[in-house]
């Protein structure tokens, strides 16, 4: 939770809601995550979420704070969160919305080429989707009782925890 006391909840027609954004690894585990109110953007929790990732290592050294690729749907795609990624040396794979595409057509040779995309690699975006699926069989998670936002937090953790457990207890074979 912020110093300034949000909770992340918005209101809604259908009352008070809140998003999570959240990174997994191709395993569907939950890396990192961050709360915001239901009817805040996407693209502006890209940049923190990515900030807040932090992988420890098998051996000596500090976690990682860079992974090698990033997937996000068309609510990512902004030059912001490209330009940072580029920055960092991570590859993108995030698919642009046609507006966006529209502009730059529209501007012709000022408006830059398109970025990269790799529809293959874009495929496997649905990790995420099949991690929010894991963490929503928690009913605490899928209704989210806790009106305070650091005490859900402990909620996803917790939920978190239990997807890493049953992770670790598989076979290898089972995991893909």
């Amino acid at each position: 939770m912020d110093g300034d006391g949000r909770e992340a909840l918005g209101r809604s027609r259908g009352g008070l809601t809140s998003k999570v954004h959240l990174l997994t690894d191709d395993r569907c585990r939950p890396l990192a995550w961050l709360t915001s109110p239901g009817q805040r953007g996407d693209s502006p929790m890209f940049i923190p979420l990515m900030q807040a990732l932090n992988v420890a290592r098998t051996g000596p050294g500090r976690p990682r704070t860079r992974p090698d690729r990033a997937r996000g749907d068309k609510a990512y795609s902004s030059r912001a969160n490209r330009v940072y990624l580029r920055k960092r040396g991570i590859k993108a794979t995030i698919a642009q919305p046609d507006d966006q595409r529209a502009n730059r057509r529209r501007l012709g040779r000022a408006g830059g080429r398109p970025p990269a995309f790799d529809r293959e690699q874009y495929r496997r975006r649905n990790t995420v989707e099949r991690c929010i699926s894991k963490l929503k069989q928690h009913r605490a998670v899928a209704t989210r009782y806790d009106k305070r936002d650091y005490i859900f937090h402990g909620t996803l953790a917790t939920a978190a925890i239990v997807i890493w457990l049953r992770d670790l207890t598989k076979e290898p074979s089972d995991t893909a």
